[in-house]
């Protein structure tokens, strides 16, 4: 069953649109979508001009009884993952963001992005915004989108001359970027889980730590040559020669030598981020977040609280757009899923977690649909909330003027001695010499804490909300528990962790997971195993890793002097949760997190250029007294 979760998974990081049933009733459904596109839909393809004479590839999809007297908006999807199939006789298995949309009648067209399978010109990830643009040379996502709409609205006949754009992932980040310097023809832009920041949150690192094996995999691939276009893909890496990756990766060894056995070199994009580790220029212009200012189409951002790859892109874009006091409309929709999983399936559990409803079949008809209807078809106006959230826990939608909402206050979980948590900030205890109590614990490289008790090749997305009692029984990882919770508690809005820390090394890792914790006499009810005992269950509701030379500026790293008392400060991102009476709240700290992200050598190196020797064994510190009270910053629901 795993196995073919992966294989859907990848499937829609290539595809970005596929919207279905579960896999028992997966194919029936689709031959039944696949057979109505036929029947109401005819396939163009065209090679659109940008102003600078690159022509992209262009897959149209008009409904067969568009006409002057009857017209139909435009809905754009722009993607680096593909436009297949290809040929004007081969139509895809499902178009739209859902199947609500090619049955209500859009022109739904796609494109390959400047430098993907048959578009012409040079591919750059995360190409770079050019505010202040010279000329036709200079151009940019959102040139070429500009671009591409005016050929749509000039040359497509029928088209009611109102124009959506929308994509998951990486064709998030392209509807993002649509949004900027936008159309006047775009009237409303859903970028879901868009990659917004390479750096600082999404896939390939989180506050500088590299994350080794969602990268490695995805950009074998993602970065390999493309000498001319075509219709295939460059291979990814698949010779991994074992199903344990924890075994693979450390067999590789230090960063430098995946280059050596199995790049080669030749990866560009591998190439560029081992190129730059801190945060520098390269990344800073390949953000769209200081761009998202005089926003004219109203925005959908949507994100999965369990998103395994992008829950910070949703949460900036909104947020970016927001800070500018857009004229138009800008909303949020964070649901309990993982990538993509809003558009395809039921949402009703993950893993052993149930949600108590269909809560991917409730966006796609109760939001996506009617927004982008009362926009593009002038449908009523199905009077969205600034902030559509479901609030895991309690299994709930919520509806909020804003996000985060306005009854949420600021409250520190503080570390106490002796392993317990607390809202209440702990007494002012001094161990023997003078210093502020802490706890303590060996990090060695040799031997991380896995991310994960499965064996698997593949990231996936199991680890977002595994049970965390495997990592909790090792020595190097600290555990820190409340009493059972008299009543419930309920966090809306931005986690963020606030360390006191000293290592014996000059650099170090420190994740930190906030942790639901169920009661012993919590009811086996998983929805994927009967004989799963949810008793003690430890549910994993936020994790997140800071780089500690990157502890007081991004761009700047400064190694960590042994000993001394140092203040590590991190967004752990946002969440929405419900810990119900009778649970417990627990933090977990470790410093290594393998490999799902990368070993730190725990010496202050260039981690992409570091030896083996540079790979040390450390003691770290975490202190929990007076002003060195460390705690977790959370926003209570009051």
């Amino acid at each position: 069953m795993k196995f073919k979760r992966i294989l859907i998974l990848f499937f829609v990081l290539i595809s970005g649109i596929i919207q279905s049933l579960p896999v028992q009733a997966q194919a029936p459904a689709v031959n039944q979508d696949s057979l109505f596109i036929r029947e109401h839909y005819t396939k163009i393809e065209k090679m659109v001009p940008m102003r600078d004479g690159v022509k992209l590839f262009t897959s149209i999809y008009l409904p067969k009884d568009i006409s002057k007297s009857k017209t139909y908006p435009i809905l754009l999807n722009r993607t680096p993952y593909s436009c297949a199939p290809y040929g004007e006789d081969k139509y895809k298995l499902l178009i739209g963001p859902s199947m609500l949309f090619a049955r209500d009648g859009y022109i739904i067209v796609y494109q390959d992005v400047r430098g993907k399978y048959l578009s012409e010109g040079d591919f750059e990830a995360n190409r770079p915004f050019i505010p202040k643009k010279k000329g036709k040379a200079d151009t940019d996502e959102s040139s070429d989108t500009y671009d591409t709409i005016e050929w749509l609205l000039k040359n497509l006949a029928g088209n009611n001359g109102k124009v959506g754009s929308w994509g998951i992932s990486a064709p998030g980040f392209y509807a993002t970027m649509a949004a900027v310097e936008a159309h006047p023809a775009l009237k409303v832009v859903s970028p879901q889980a868009p990659v917004t920041d390479w750096f600082m949150g999404d896939d390939r690192h989180h506050n500088g730590a590299f994350f080794l094996m969602g990268s490695f995999s995805f950009i074998s691939s993602y970065g390999g040559p493309r000498p001319a276009p075509t219709t295939v893909g460059y291979r990814g890496f698949t010779d991994y020669g074992t199903p344990d990756s924890y075994a693979f990766y450390m067999k590789l060894g230090p960063l430098k030598n995946a280059n050596e056995k199995f790049f080669k070199g030749e990866n560009r994009i591998w190439n560029q981020l081992m190129e730059h580790e801190t945060y520098d220029d390269f990344w800073k212009e390949r953000t769209p977040v200081p761009h998202l200012k005089n926003i004219k189409p109203a925005t959908l951002v949507v994100g999965g609280w369990f998103d395994q790859e992008d829950l910070y892109g949703p949460l900036k874009t909104y947020e970016g757009i927001e800070a500018n006091r857009p004229e138009a409309a800008n909303m949020l929709v964070m649901g309990p899923w993982i990538h993509g999983s809003w558009s395809r399936g039921l949402g009703e559990s993950l893993g052993n977690i149930r949600f108590g409803a269909k809560t991917s079949l409730f966006y796609q008809k109760e939001i996506e649909f009617p927004l982008f209807g009362f926009y593009l078809k002038n449908l009523p106006n199905p009077g969205l909330p600034k902030a559509y959230i479901f609030e895991t826990g309690a299994n709930e939608w919520r509806k909020y003027d804003q996000w985060p909402p306005k009854t949420s206050v600021e409250k520190k979980l503080y570390l106490h001695p002796g392993g317990r948590l607390s809202f209440t900030a702990p007494m002012s205890v001094m161990q023997e010499g003078g210093m502020p109590s802490f706890d303590a614990y060996v990090s060695d490289p040799a031997k991380p804490v896995p991310y994960t008790s499965e064996i698997r090749i593949l990231r996936g997305s199991d680890y977002m909300y595994e049970d965390q009692r495997f990592a909790a029984s090792r020595p190097d990882v600290l555990v820190y528990e409340s009493d059972p919770l008299t009543e419930d508690i309920t966090i809306s809005g931005n986690v963020f962790a606030d360390l006191f820390v000293s290592t014996t090394g000059t650099d170090a890792d420190f994740v930190v997971k906030l942790i639901d914790v169920y009661p012993d006499n919590a009811p086996n009810d998983s929805p994927v195993n009967p004989n799963m005992k949810m008793g003690g269950f430890q549910l994993l509701v936020r994790g997140e890793v800071m780089r500690a030379k990157f502890r007081n500026n991004f761009s700047k790293p400064e190694p960590m002097v042994p000993g001394n008392i140092e203040h590590v400060k991190f967004d752990m991102q946002d969440a929405a949760h419900r810990f119900k009476k009778g649970h417990k709240i627990m933090v977990q700290i470790q410093s290594s997190w393998f490999p799902l992200v990368d070993r730190n050598p725990q010496k202050f190196v260039n981690i992409y250029n570091a030896a083996e020797t540079d790979f040390q064994k450390a003691t770290h510190k975490v202190y929990h007294s007076g002003q060195n009270s460390s705690y977790i910053g959370v926003r209570v629901v009051e």
